[in-house]
């Protein structure tokens, strides 16, 4: 008999995709093993098997969340305002979830190659799709962009996607205040680029 779900699946669960984040953001994710993500959660490995079958699938769990988050974001935006309103609530959107998810920002980031790879194209065809998003807005709002609309799009995500290794709540610049900068270098330096 399968052994019965417990009233807290779901917190449990997600309380130790939280932690396998700090820690693998911290440690890398060959730098830090199951006993430690146990320790950080206070429980024995045994029961962080009862919730993922590998340290792999937990790896692809931070990945996935996040990028959950993110594409959600977009599908959002996409709904309502001009192409320039669209990229500045995503941008917006974007750091407000980079702000919250430092740790699984910076895992997304560097820690692909440690995925099987079934798992690793799942990931890359949801960051695709958020980069298409941005690929689309920047097409429509300089429809004569088109042929370099793949480099301004990864501009753009440059000029974001790092900040999680110098961004801090509380600074000097709100989340706010560093999406709109974003965006106003984006499309000032749009208007005046040379695109064919």
């Amino acid at each position: 008999m399968a052994r019965p779900q417990s009233p807290d699946y779901d917190k449990r669960r997600e309380a130790m995709v939280r932690a396998a984040a700090h820690l693998f953001a911290r440690r890398g994710f060959q730098g830090a093993s199951v006993a430690d993500l146990a320790e950080a959660c206070q429980t024995s490995k045994s029961l962080v098997y009862h919730y993922f079958p590998s340290k792999e699938d937990i790896l692809y769990e931070v990945m996935a969340a996040h990028l959950e988050a993110l594409v959600d974001a977009a599908d959002d935006v996409m709904r309502t305002g001009d192409a320039r309103e669209r990229l500045h609530a995503l941008a917006l959107a974007f750091m407000r979830l980079y702000e919250g998810a430092q740790d699984s920002h910076k895992v997304l980031l560097n820690e692909l190659d440690n995925l099987p790879p079934a798992r690793r194209d799942e990931v890359v065809r949801k960051q695709r799709r958020i980069i298409a998003v941005v690929e689309s807005l920047l097409q429509e709002i300089r429809p004569d962009a088109a042929p370099r609309a793949l480099p301004l799009t990864m501009l753009f995500f440059g000029m974001i996607n790092w900040t999680h290794t110098w961004f801090r709540s509380g600074g000097a610049m709100s989340a706010e205040a560093l999406a709109d900068m974003a965006v106003d270098v984006m499309l000032n330096g749009l208007e005046r680029a040379e695109v064919s």
